[in-house]
């Protein structure tokens, strides 16, 4: 079964030296800004129901300045397309209406990453539910769009050129947990390539073998070296794709697992100048329920962690080890969302029990956890340890976001939260099948805040470019976030990341010099959202640009041929469905790699 990571295409170095001169001068003029810590804006948050999204929101990414895709199992939403039952929608947050789309097969677990050019790619899923057709393999492409028109494209028989993707790991049927018998222990790229002596075929991973049995949606990040971070269960590891060399790196700590059924929140902390664009990822929340222990065993009841972990990925970093704080409330299935402040936002999820419905003998409803975590949490990893978690000034929502729940920073600079069902069909039982949408608005939506404009469409590395601002009075200078609210499913934000870029502004304060990324590893190229906040912490909308040049990956003919020959053989027998268990927590995650 084929889940897709994110696009993995490098630019040639030499772009890394197209304006040394300019991009040393900026540097040099914001060294002053280096010596002062970021501001964040105190006050009250709010949080307000506005709208529905149509179709469950299992799963869940920005497609625009304004719009948002939803996509969801096949299952009886009221929501219909052409005669049937809807499962993805798409969601004007300006206007809240919703638009049907229609996709073939089913989305149910499935992946996703924005391509280099700025197409949405969804892969993998489940066989048929009610209707449409069977997502194993399925492979979608959406193409964001202005005027309403667009759908997902699907094609079951070949696999297209557009966009680079690295498939990892996953499941050959689904199950409430992975294990040695429905296992895909392997990874592979699409479009296919001819590297490390596999032509487009599958390249075993022993990690995925030894992270056994908790392993499905496993944490991947894309570092500054090039190399990815992966952690599943309670293991962890630096994956160099180019030379097929895994390296161990400590375990999660206090014998908590991190991904589903025992599903934590993760992110990769900002990548600045100011920090060197040194890695580090976050990791909180889990379980350390036994993964070896019979589903029937469940417990609804039973603890969920309240550890969260850092880790520096650096030689050093490395060698210290995982720091370990402890958030105000345990959570599993959580979310943790990136402010363009540079604070980490934790929403959704449950106090007790698992990632899952239907198991145990203490379910309430369907679901296998209970005890929402209604109260979002405030992360500052900036600030001193011991006072980096807070709640003040935040309401508690009424919804509870358990399994099957997702959130997503928007461009408007606030935290929009959908989805929860952790049930085998639409139902009103308690923990019922939702489908309204609120939005958590931090104070600095309540502020005087700046604005720009003159982006391009897209921005290449190192690339020079200047914006036209205007400032609220009391601001003094501006700096630059550059997001990607990545794919949200089952607790995963594949591909988030913010990064600062170089920029200066002019005496007047009414034009910003910005350069774009200094190298793709540090920004993968495709969607962005670009930030400027100013040295009170306020941040304007996040208009929408392309980073890189919008071209696709090149496509190795001969590796893709062999890799079809491969794989229609390779699913003319599938395991048998597991006695026990959804058959739903089979994906992983997505990341950005170099197609090179």
């Amino acid at each position: 079964m084929l889940f897709s990571l994110k696009k993995l295409y490098q630019y040639p170095t030499i772009v890394l030296a197209v304006l040394p001169s300019v991009y040393a001068s900026l540097a040099s003029a914001s060294t002053a800004a280096k010596e002062h810590r970021r501001a964040v804006v105190p006050g009250q948050w709010s949080l307000v129901q506005n709208g529905t999204t149509g179709v469950s929101a299992l799963e869940l990414a920005v497609t625009s300045e304004n719009t948002v895709i939803v996509l969801d199992k096949v299952e009886h939403n009221p929501l219909t397309v052409d005669g049937h039952i809807a499962w993805v929608s798409e969601v004007n947050l300006e206007t809240k209406a919703i638009r049907a789309l229609n996709p073939v097969s089913n989305t149910w677990c499935a992946t996703g990453s924005f391509l280099s050019n700025g197409t949405l790619v969804s892969s993998g899923g489940n066989p048929v539910v009610i209707t449409g057709e069977d997502g194993l393999q399925g492979l979608r492409l959406f193409t964001p769009c202005n005027d309403g028109t667009c759908d997902i494209f699907e094609n079951q028989d070949v696999r297209l050129e557009d966009g680079s993707v690295l498939i990892f790991g996953g499941s050959m049927i689904g199950g409430f947990i992975n294990n040695a018998s429905i296992i895909n222990p392997t990874y592979e790229f699409f479009p296919s390539k001819n590297i490390n002596g596999f032509n487009g075929v599958q390249i075993p991973s022993q990690f995925l073998h030894d992270s056994l049995n908790a392993n499905h949606f496993p944490i991947l990040v894309y570092l500054p070296d090039g190399t990815i971070f992966v952690a599943a269960n309670q293991n962890a590891m630096i994956l160099d794709w180019k030379t097929n060399t895994e390296t161990r790196l400590p375990d999660i700590p206090n014998g908590v697992r991190i991904t589903s059924p025992f599903s934590a929140g993760a992110t990769l902390l900002p990548l600045t100048p100011e920090n060197d664009y040194t890695p580090e990822v976050l990791i909180c929340g889990g379980s350390t329920f036994p993964d070896s222990t019979n589903a029937s065993a469940i417990d609804s009841q039973f603890p969920a962690s309240d550890q969260c972990s850092r880790l520096v990925l650096t030689p050093a970093g490395i060698a210290a080890g995982w720091q370990v704080e402890t958030m105000p409330q345990a959570r599993i299935m959580l979310e943790l969302i990136l402010l363009p402040d540079g604070r980490v936002v934790i929403v959704n999820g449950a106090q007790t029990g698992l990632a899952g419905y239907g198991f145990g003998n203490n379910r309430i409803g369907a679901s296998d956890a209970d005890h929402p975590a209604l109260t979002p949490i405030v992360y500052d990893p900036a600030a001193a340890s011991g006072q980096r978690f807070s709640s003040d000034g935040i309401p508690a929502s009424v919804i509870p976001r358990m399994y099957h729940s997702t959130a997503t920073l928007i461009p408007d600079g606030t935290i929009m939260l959908a989805g929860s069902n952790p049930n085998t069909d639409v139902t009103t039982v308690r923990f019922a099948t939702e489908y309204r949408m609120e939005f958590l608005s931090p104070p600095y939506m309540s502020r005087p805040r700046p604005t720009y404009t003159q982006l391009p469409a897209t921005v290449d590395y190192t690339q020079t470019f200047t914006l036209s601002v205007s400032l609220p009075d009391t601001a003094s200078n501006v700096s630059v976030a550059l997001m990607d609210p990545g794919f949200a499913t089952h607790g995963v934000h594949m591909d988030q990341r913010m990064l600062k870029l170089v920029s200066s502004l002019s005496g007047d304060k009414k034009t910003l010099t910005v350069i774009g990324p200094p190298t793709p590893v540090l920004y993968p190229p495709g969607p962005a959202y670009l930030f400027i906040v100013t040295d009170e912490g306020v941040p304007s909308f996040g208009h929408k640009t392309i980073i890189g040049t919008g071209a696709a990956p090149p496509n190795d003919a001969g590796a893709t041929a062999n890799m079809l020959a491969v794989s229609a053989q390779s699913v003319v027998d599938w395991p048998s469905s597991p006695t026990q268990g959804e058959g739903g927590d089979m994906a992983t995650a997505v990341i950005s790699v170099d197609s090179a």
